[in-house]
């Protein structure tokens, strides 16, 4: 007995058209999420940069200014500080790796931030 409206011939392709598309759309997602997390790096830098161009502009010890700024960034965040009379700017990357696993080979991404700012006035 066969099911009303399907051919002999095409039972199963649903199966194998989803066993053909199954791959893809589990590698897509990966994409999706491998996206998301270098986003998600990308704003974290930025805080970072911010946080220590706002340490360094209240007048905080650079050295605690940057490692407030590696404590709120990626893991691995390299911080570089110039501070001059007018402003201070921070400059902050972070690299961010592959997803790994079977998509191992992905390059990992290098994301940076640049922050300025002045820096407040001294109580004299």
């Amino acid at each position: 007995m066969r099911a009303r409206g399907v051919r002999r011939g095409e039972r199963g392709a649903a199966t194998a058209e989803l066993v053909m598309v199954l791959p893809m759309l589990v590698a897509v997602t990966v994409g999706l999420v491998w996206l998301l997390s270098v986003g998600a790096a990308q704003l974290r830098t930025i805080d970072a940069a911010r946080e220590t161009a706002r340490a360094m502009a209240r007048g905080d010890d650079p050295s605690s200014a940057v490692a407030r700024g590696q404590q709120v960034g990626p893991s691995g965040t390299r911080i570089r500080v110039s501070a001059g009379a007018e402003e201070v700017a921070v400059d902050a990357s972070a690299s961010v790796r592959g997803p790994g696993g079977l998509f191992g080979w992905l390059p990992g991404v290098t994301v940076h931030a640049h922050a300025v700012a002045e820096p407040e006035p001294t109580a004299e």
